[in-house]
């Protein structure tokens, strides 16, 4: 059996002169002898005598105290969504000047560096999960700008999945497990998709050859809000940020992801750090679509409605930017499962979107890295602002309060040079809309007929329907009547598929 668990293992960590399995090897080598006494917590040294613990009191042995009352507490609740997923850490360097529309520092001048995190995640699986299964991506990168930290909560896809912040409780229950069995269960998953109308654009994105990215490396991302930056005049414009990987977009289709979840199920992991390892860093260019105060009364949609893409014959990319990873993480643990993300993490001349949704999401990942991290998750040192310190009023609560703000007043106003606000003297406030309930049929029925070769619609279908096929009959039908809505060839499709799979035929 050892030995069956061995080959395994070698088998999916891969050939020799694999960064990602040599690393311990490589430690081993850049260090002499052992680094250190090993000591407890305490910084008590260990005997060797206490490393055996038979026939012996237990109580007595701090090492074994130590030791056992800190391994049931290495575990942190996992992110209910995003939960698998990996990090690397670079620079963002600006390519081409936005300061006529922006006044962050961050894009101040063409040629600046500012120090980055990315983390890269599966939107609907567990932290175990397979990285090469069907599904939407994250795509986040934290800033660490001079005026503070500066957030992008993205996905791969330009899109998001509703446009109700109520709805999002509901969505997530519906494609985790079902509560009775602890399975994926395609009843609840149609259910829910076939009743939200707006679900169907970015499932189709999900069912097509784009569902399954080549490893992170290949992926583009982007920030799915319409964000309202302000220049130095103190004027508005609405963006949209773009990330596209430099490699190219690669896919991978339904045999092949799983042919290499069976070999390894980290196959997305493995190849970001091996990439970064040996020197060939990953990168992105950052590009943004642009629209004025004008563009945004003129359009004929609603431009900040997060389930549909601005189309870019409309808007057309302006480069901004590049993204670099170059390091990866010397321990996992401390700097990318303990990364947290919140969209409320903005920075002077980017007032962010003035969406619901992402109303919604200042309060929830804020809540969420509590529930989590902690109340002073942003001591943790992946989560603080790197460029300058912080000067908040916070004190106390669960560790980390590192120097818990010394001995600095801990109110405001006070009389004693405690810190103080500054003056805005071209404050701009987020603007205020009026939101419609979504219909995606349009953008999707453009994406079926323009997007996507007749080759692909095939795998759509078929991946539409493999994902369908275990769901009630009655969810067939609906399914099958929500997608004639946007393209009768496509209803057509999906009902004969759904047939000949019922007589055995596909």
């Amino acid at each position: 059996m050892i030995r069956i668990l061995v080959l395994v293992v070698t088998t999916v960590a891969g050939v020799q002169g694999d960064a990602a399995n040599n690393q311990i090897i490589e430690f081993k080598e850049r260090t002499k002898g052992p680094i250190a006494t090993m000591t407890t917590a305490a910084g008590a040294y260990v005997e060797e005598e206490d490393t055996s613990t038979l026939n012996k009191n237990l109580f007595n042995n701090e090492f074994f105290m130590d030791t056992i009352t800190h391994v049931v507490r290495e575990r942190i609740p996992e992110r209910l969504v995003h939960a698998k997923g990996s990090g690397a850490f670079g620079y963002f360097e600006v390519t081409d000047d936005i300061t006529d529309i922006c006044r962050a520092k961050l894009f101040s001048k063409v040629g600046k560096r500012t120090p980055i995190a990315v983390r890269f995640s599966m939107s609907a699986s567990e932290r175990g999960s397979v990285e090469t299964s069907r599904n939407i991506r994250g795509f986040s990168v934290k800033f660490y700008t001079e005026d503070g930290n500066f957030d992008i909560a993205g996905f791969n896809t330009p899109m998001f999945m509703v446009k109700d912040p109520v709805q999002f409780s509901s969505l997530v229950r519906s494609f985790k497990k079902n509560p009775s069995t602890n399975l994926y269960d395609a009843n609840s998953l149609w259910d829910y998709v076939t009743q939200v109308p707006e679900l169907l654009f970015i499932c189709m994105v999900l069912f097509s050859d784009r569902g399954i990215p080549d490893g992170y490396r290949h992926m583009p991302g982007f920030a799915i809000h319409t964000y309202q930056v302000v220049n130095k005049h103190g004027e508005s414009h609405f963006i949209r940020f773009h990330f596209e990987p430099d490699a190219g977009i690669k896919n991978l289709l339904t045999d092949e992801a799983r042919r290499i979840a069976g070999a390894d199920p980290d196959y997305a992991t493995r190849d970001l750090y091996n990439a970064i390892a040996k020197g060939n860093f990953p990168s992105w260019t950052a590009s943004i679509q642009v629209l004025s105060e004008s563009d945004v009364k003129n359009a004929d949609f609603d431009v900040f409605d997060v389930t549909k893409i601005l189309p870019l014959d409309k808007y057309p990319l302006r480069p901004l930017g590049r993204l670099v990873l170059n390091r990866n993480p010397v321990n996992f643990f401390a700097e990318v499962e303990q990364l947290g993300f919140c969209p409320a993490n903005l920075v002077d001349g980017i007032l962010g979107g003035p969406d619901k949704i992402y109303e919604s999401r200042r309060m929830a990942y804020r809540d969420a890295q509590y529930h989590r991290l902690g109340g002073n998750f942003l001591k943790i040192p992946v989560n603080c602002p790197m460029r300058h310190r912080a000067f908040p009023y916070n004190r106390d609560g669960v560790p980390p309060v590192n120097d818990n703000e010394r001995d600095v007043p801990n109110y405001y106003p006070n009389s004693f040079h405690g810190p103080v606000p500054y003056k805005n003297k071209h404050r701009v406030e987020l603007i205020k809309i009026q939101e419609e309930e979504a219909n995606n049929y349009d953008q999707a029925r453009e994406w079926y007929l323009n997007e996507i070769r007749p080759s692909e619609r095939k795998r759509l279908v078929h991946n539409i329907v493999d994902s369908l096929k275990p769901a009630a009959k009655f969810l067939h039908d609906r399914a099958v009547d929500v997608y004639t809505r946007i393209h009768p060839d496509l209803g057509a499709q999906v009902r004969q598929a759904l047939l000949a799979n019922s007589t055995g035929d596909i």
